[in-house]
């Protein structure tokens, strides 16, 4: 099941314009906890929100380098 949420989130987030690794990083760099069951339903339930994860990961990436 693991393979099929990192699927769900790696094509969530290239749509965003983000690779999935870098989406990780951002996610520890910013300090959100989330699992990647909880961010592949996100991903697929409410896109808005998972956009906004997203976009926080984004910033962090930016603040650590």
């Amino acid at each position: 099941m693991r393979q099929l949420w990192i699927i769900r989130i790696n094509a969530a987030c290239r749509e965003l314009g983000l690779q999935y690794c870098r989406f990780i990083a951002g996610l520890k760099a910013a300090n959100i906890g989330l699992d990647r069951k909880s961010l592949s339903e996100i991903a697929i339930n409410d896109y808005a929100t998972f956009k906004t994860i997203v976009e926080k990961a984004k910033a962090a990436l930016q603040l650590a380098s």
